[in-house]
């Protein structure tokens, strides 16, 4: 049986540290760092820690409802998506991450592009 991408980079205790340098990126990030204002960042943190590891073939799932639901209300563009994509590229390679997997990653991100961009 192959292993997941969750199971091969070590689990939640990685997917975290992933998603916690993630998150130093992107709240530093001039076009991308406002949409955390006013959000309460240790549970934003927990729910994208579940995602990420569901994208790596972790246990935690989300469906297309609850992230367009969670989104509705930005004016995301897809200038926005794609500096979002660039981010996670960057810091799954600091987490060396293999290229491959790193696509594997970013495709899962872009078939969710429709629910947040709204065009």
């Amino acid at each position: 049986m192959e292993k997941t991408l969750y199971d091969k980079y070590g689990g939640f205790s990685t997917v975290s540290r992933i998603v916690m340098s993630l998150y130093e990126k992107l709240l530093e990030d001039d076009d991308l760092g406002p949409f955390f204002d006013d959000v309460d960042m240790p549970k934003l943190i927990d729910h994208q820690t579940k995602f990420v590891a569901s994208l790596m073939g972790g246990p935690a799932s989300f469906t297309d409802t609850h992230i367009e639901r969670a989104h509705r209300n930005m004016t995301i563009a897809d200038s926005h998506f794609d500096r979002l994509k660039t981010l996670v590229d960057d810091t799954l390679a600091e987490f060396d991450v293999d290229a491959e997997d790193i696509q594997t990653v970013l495709g899962a991100f872009e078939a969710r592009r429709t629910l947040l961009v709204k065009a």
